[in-house]
C-alpha cells in the first residue's frame, strides 16, 4: 500500500491539475509514491520513513509504469528547498521528519507548505472567495 498522488507532468515534470482535472487524459496519469504503508501483508508504518523509502525505492527499482517514487531530499534549511521548488513551478514541499513512523493526517512531524502562486492554490482562494460571498 503506497502513499502517493496521482498526477499528469508536463515536460519540464511539474504537475497539471486542469488537465487532471479535465477527463481528458487517457493513460497519462501516473502515481508518484511518497511512502510505503504495506508490504505483503506487513504493516511498515511503525518503521521510521528513511526505512519505509528506503523499501518503496528498491521495489520500484524495476519497470513500473505509470509509478514514480518522489525522492527524499536532505535540507538543514526548507526555506531554499521550498524557494527551489517555486522557481520549477512545483506545488510546493513536504517535510518530514525521517526517524518517525507513518502518522495519518497532519502532524507537527510532517508539514505541507504550498507554493502560494501555483495554480492549484489560486482555486484554493477563489474556492474560498466565492464560499465566503455565498
Amino acid at each position: 500500500m503506497l502513499d502517493g498522488e496521482g498526477v499528469i507532468l508536463r515536460a519540464d515534470g511539474s504537475s497539471d491539475f486542469d488537465r487532471l482535472r479535465s477527463r481528458w487524459h487517457n493513460d497519462e496519469v501516473q502515481l508518484l509514491g511518497f511512502d510505503l504503508l504495506e508490504l505483503n501483508g506487513t504493516d511498515l508504518r511503525r518503521e521510521p520513513l528513511e526505512t519505509r523509502k528506503a523499501t518503496l525505492a528498491s521495489l520500484l527499482r524495476g519497470s513500473h509504469k505509470g509509478v514514480q517514487l518522489v525522492e527524499h531530499i536532505e535540507a538543514a534549511d526548507g526555506a531554499t528547498v521550498l524557494a527551489h521548488a517555486c522557481k520549477l513551478r512545483l506545488e510546493g514541499i513536504v517535510s518530514k521528519r525521517r526517524d518517525r513512523p507513518y502518522r495519518h493526517g497532519r502532524s507537527r512531524e510532517w508539514l505541507k507548505i504550498k507554493n502560494s502562486e501555483h495554480p492549484a492554490m489560486q482555486r484554493v482562494w477563489e474556492e474560498r472567495y466565492i464560499t465566503a460571498l455565498q
